[in-house]
């Protein structure tokens, strides 16, 4: 679905959209469409005619139009897709969207840390199949903004009931990702970060039968000693090679982290009586000061093969990291729109965000080994690639498509990208630079072709 050309994928995860009239739905597909051929501009110049512009404005501001309608569209579209795989990764984390024009400050919260900022916070859960590195889509999103009068009164927390606290997002998310897999939902692990290591999140992951992997983040109790303690008690059982990647004036590194293993029961952080039974994994340098990570997991491990592979599910986390790049500033850039009410930057903001997601699948077919040789017209037109290859390669046209990889580098040259590192790894700036670029050349092509049969 993610792969497929812009407007099948537009219908199919739009197409069922209840927006009070089927003309709306056409809309919000034709606009989709536009959005997803012209990934990171704007409406006026994704829009193929002054007409598709009006339609597309008359849409976003509709106040019939609601921004949850949009999403349970492509939400009901990833749950049909989902069905096709055996075991899914449920990647989740929180980010903010920030936007920097004045006539937004009057209709959206502060986001941290600063109070002058103003935006709103996003919970998104992406579905993802590891058995064939494909992301399938996204599940949920939760979407809401810090009131100004709230602003540096964090210390009060304790003091709210869990249901009214934002770290409630975490079981809210998992209660409306299961509604709508229904029976699928028992092929779902939930990967997350520290962030989610909150008991009241643990218990109903644990009592619903829900699956997950979440890195522990307090030192919790346990019947002898305490967890961040239990590696010194139990012996290695094998190892796991990380591929650690260059971030900031960090080199990429291949790294051989140690594994451990153990169920355990989790004591109640206020003295109850209450348990709560998981398999507690260790993987950590052999060095002191190297990585360590503390996993909490459902899943029953029994050899150091089963832990093997509960930490290649946690470190697909950073994917939905890749996400939020993809939809704020590498691909979609959400944070770049301009509309000037909080309902109208709603829609558009749902929108982008499923777009945000095929952006990240087209990346990832050309950095995934899984997919990096398949053919590139997945990603590209036949005239896109041949206008690639003859701006980048300057010969002959091969008899078939390139693979992705070569797609993928080849963008990534034409943003002026230089693999000075040696990672192969070509940042989200260059590859849309690249990706624009071509796009210009196409448009020049069709038009002088235009120009030629009108002669």
């Amino acid at each position: 679905m993610l792969l497929s050309d812009c407007y099948s994928w537009a219908k199919q995860v739009f197409g069922l959209a209840k927006l009070g009239d089927p003309r709306r739905t056409r809309r919000l597909v034709t606009l989709a469409t536009s959005l997803a051929q012209h990934t990171g501009l704007s409406i006026v110049k994704s829009s193929q005619s002054t007409a598709e512009v009006e339609g597309a404005y008359r849409l976003i501001r509709n106040p019939s139009v609601l921004p949850e309608a949009i999403a349970e569209a492509g939400f009901i579209a990833t749950a049909e897709e989902a069905t096709r795989h055996p075991v899914l990764l449920a990647l989740e984390d929180t980010t903010t969207i920030s936007f920097s024009h004045r006539t937004a400050s009057d209709t959206l919260g502060h986001t941290a840390p600063g109070r002058h900022t103003r935006g709103l916070l996003v919970h998104s859960v992406l579905l993802y199949a590891p058995d064939k590195a494909q992301m399938v889509g996204l599940i949920e999103q939760q979407r809401w903004s810090r009131d100004i009068v709230t602003y540096g009164k964090k210390h009060q927390r304790k003091k709210r009931p869990y249901e009214e606290k934002e770290s409630y997002k975490w079981q809210k998310a998992s209660e409306q990702m299961a509604s709508r897999l229904g029976d699928t939902q028992s092929r779902v692990i939930s990967v997350c970060d520290r962030e989610a290591d909150i008991w009241q999140y643990l218990d109903y992951k644990v009592r619903q039968g829900q699956r997950f992997v979440i890195r522990a983040a307090h030192d919790r109790c346990l019947e002898e000693g305490s967890l961040f303690d239990l590696p010194t008690t139990l012996s290695q059982a094998g190892s796991h090679t990380l591929s650690v990647l260059q971030k900031g004036g960090r080199a990429a590194r291949q790294v051989k982290m140690f594994i451990s293993y153990s169920p355990v029961e989790l004591k109640h952080p206020y003295g109850s009586e209450k348990r709560l039974p998981m398999t507690y994994i260790c993987c950590r340098e052999e060095a002191e000061s190297g990585a360590c990570w503390h996993l909490l997991t459902s899943e029953k491990v029994e050899s150091a093969a089963d832990a093997r592979v509960i930490v290649s599910y946690y470190e697909r986390r950073w994917l939905i990291e890749e996400y939020h790049k993809a939809w704020k500033s590498g691909g979609a850039r959400v944070e770049q729109l301009r509309m000037q009410t909080r309902d109208n930057l709603e829609r558009m903001i749902v929108v982008l965000s499923f777009v945000a997601v095929r952006v990240l699948a087209l990346r990832q077919g050309g950095l995934g080994e899984e997919k990096q040789n398949e053919s590139c017209e997945q990603v590209l037109s036949p005239i896109e690639w041949k206008l690639l290859w003859v701006k980048q390669e300057g010969k002959e046209l091969p008899k078939k498509a390139p693979n992705l990889k070569w797609a993928y580098l080849s963008l990534a040259k034409m943003g002026h990208w230089h693999d000075s590192k040696r990672t192969g790894r070509a940042g989200w700036i260059v590859i849309w630079e690249g990706w624009f670029k071509l796009q210009d050349i196409v448009e020049g092509y069709r038009l002088a072709k235009s120009l030629d049969q009108e002669i």
